[in-house]
């Protein structure tokens, strides 16, 4: 397939992609979404897909829809789009392929746009500004460390002529908090503001659940697991012997410091600090000590593992110096003068909040844990300003900076926590670690098969993350180990009796074990962007989405569809398993 530039082909049609890129199908579009107003007051909007959930899943399948001529009502809790890359502050984790493959082109070309931002509106310097494949932070989590707030405007400026064109309502700061279903079928949504605790009725055929707990699921009825699997359902290598459905992974509130030499920038002592700088996480195999120290289990082995930091970039030995790790500005890269220092995310092993469970719990309880989390990683910043030690002995740092405007909030802390771990839909399908898992795949496969992942002749796209599961919420320590490049399988995406629901985060059929590799932003949000077109084929030929994975020649056709706008649904033959 020829590689088309999305955003310049959604922005010069306003979605309307050329007809000759794709499969034309009957068009049963809204011209626009309606809305309508009861004599008491009570607001109803009416779309062809209801996306519930603004992060990167849920963005990718509303813009996947508009391109196709869908509307769509977006909702978000926040009042920033884009989920775990702004609203939660956590740069992308990706794969060595993703600049030419493994991901969707609609997600290549979003970075690309990226970069061009900051070539047009900032002052780099001539080197970075020539280079093609421009990382203003240099973080060493990825080939594209940025800041939220310009992943924040990229999405807007693919959004604006939607939501000019009434094709698309923007709803921020808006919960879903109800819903109603009727035998196999979503019917419709409440929707309430945050600000004004104002409702609207959310009304379409179809509905998508991108949210990153995965709300919708037991507002409607939706069958779904939570936790981990017993080794005995699953037959998977790292699963427990026994099930805990309460098991979920930790999650982190993360924030923004640059460090300014010479100044004092020391925080009040937070209300916690002195339970924090004392806690030793309680898990199985034990933690290497305390948690606010430069050391932590080694994912791998569980070993005790030392780690580096210095806020000025400088190498540390031969340990990560976690300045670097989440890097989003480096100061090198820009005119001098621009930045006073680096300005670097902390989404570290420090800062991992293990001490409660967020899905499930009563709005009070998940309050009072993301308050906790807050106070986790406020006590984290403290404990570096006054305690950490430094290489020429002394402790502390304190012309550290907290970044509240890089966060776009108040405390400094970000808008939404960074969730690893969410409700799973009972699907048709479910992806185990004998799929992907390296080892385990080896094992069931053999020599001859088993250096590849599984074939999923229902692929709707590619990924590739090891399998990386922090401690959780019961106590277990990390589980970290090897996958191979794997396809997404549209069974997976298919609840087992729901017909109009369909998931777009990390609600998807996995395992607790193969979420670790399947949560990743470019993995997330080709599922939304796969489910978003879905949504059109499906209504264009008159089925229910199951019924497309079931027909050997919808499926084709379908496949040959999302193939047409950039999604992948087979690996390179230029991938190496030994890579992996």
């Amino acid at each position: 397939m020829k590689r088309r530039n999305f955003i310049e082909i959604l922005t010069a049609t306003g979605g309307a992609m050329a007809a000759a890129s794709l499969t034309v199908f009957p068009e049963k579009a809204l011209a626009e979404v309606k809305k309508a107003v009861a004599p008491n007051g009570d607001e109803t909007l009416t779309a062809d897909v209801v996306v519930a959930g603004g992060g990167l899943g849920g963005f990718a399948a509303a813009m996947a829809s508009l391109r196709n001529n869908q509307t769509v009502v977006l909702t978000e809790e926040t009042d920033w789009v884009g989920g775990q890359l702004t609203s939660q502050g956590v740069p992308p984790d990706e794969h060595q392929w993703i600049e030419s493959h493994g991901g969707t082109q609609f997600y290549r070309d979003f970075r690309n746009a990226i970069r061009e931002y900051y070539k047009r509106h900032y002052p780099l310097t001539e080197e970075a500004k020539n280079k093609p494949n421009l990382n203003p932070g240099d973080g060493a989590v990825s080939r594209l460390c940025h800041e939220p707030r310009v992943a924040v405007a990229v999405f807007n400026d693919m959004m604006a002529p939607y939501i000019s064109s009434g094709k698309l309502v923007l709803l921020l700061e808006h919960k879903i908090t109800d819903a109603k279903a009727s035998g196999n079928k979503v019917s419709e949504l409440t929707a309430k503001s945050l600000r004004t605790n104002k409702t609207i009725t959310l009304k379409a055929p179809y509905f998508v659940d991108a949210t990153e707990l995965g709300e919708l699921l037991p507002l409607t009825g939706t069958e779904f697991v939570t936790g981990t699997e017993s080794r005995k359902e699953t037959r998977e290598l790292h699963a427990p012997e026994k099930a805990n459905p309460n098991s979920n992974q930790a999650f982190t509130v993360c924030f923004a410091m640059d460090y300014v030499p010479g100044e004092n920038h020391v925080i009040e002592k937070p209300r916690d600090y002195d339970f924090w700088s004392n806690h030793i996480p309680d898990l199985q195999p034990a933690w290497a000590g305390k948690l606010l120290a430069l050391h932590y289990s080694d994912p791998r082995t569980l070993k005790p593992k030392n780690l580096g930091f210095h806020p000025e970039g400088h190498k540390t030995g031969d340990m990560l110096n976690l300045w670097n790790y989440r890097r989003i500005i480096n100061k090198n890269n820009f005119k001098e003068g621009t930045y006073a220092g680096d300005i670097t995310i902390v989404n570290w092993p420090q800062n991992d909040y293990m001490l409660g469970n967020l899905i499930g719990v009563s709005e009070k309880d998940f309050n009072k844990h993301v308050d906790a989390a807050k106070q986790l990683s406020l006590s984290l910043f403290y404990w570096l300003q006054t305690e950490a030690p430094r290489p020429d002995g002394g402790k502390g740092w304190p012309g550290l900076r907290l970044r509240k405007d890089i966060m776009g909030t108040e405390d400094g802390m970000a808008k939404y926590p960074y969730i690893r771990e969410s409700r799973r839909i009972k699907a048709v399908f479910t992806v185990l670690e004998e799929h992907v898992g390296k080892e385990n795949r080896l094992k069931v496969a053999g020599k001859k098969n088993g250096t590849t992942s599984a074939y999923f002749y229902d692929s709707v796209g590619t990924g590739y993350y090891h399998i990386d599961l922090h401690p959780t919420s019961d106590k277990v320590n990390y589980v970290d180990f090897a996958s191979l490049p794997f396809q997404i399988p549209l069974g997976a995406l298919l609840p087992v009796r729901i017909e109009n629901l369909l998931p777009a985060n990390k609600n998807i059929g996995t395992t607790h074990i193969t979420n670790g590799c399947f949560r990743l932003h470019p993995v997330e949000w080709n599922i939304g962007e796969s489910v978003g077109m879905l949504i059109k084929f499906a209504r264009s030929k008159n089925v229910i989405p199951r019924k497309v994975r079931e027909d050997k020649a919808l499926l084709a056709e379908f496949q040959e569809f999302i193939r047409t706008q950039g999604i992948e649904t087979e690996w390179s033959k230029n991938t190496s398993s030994d890579e992996a």
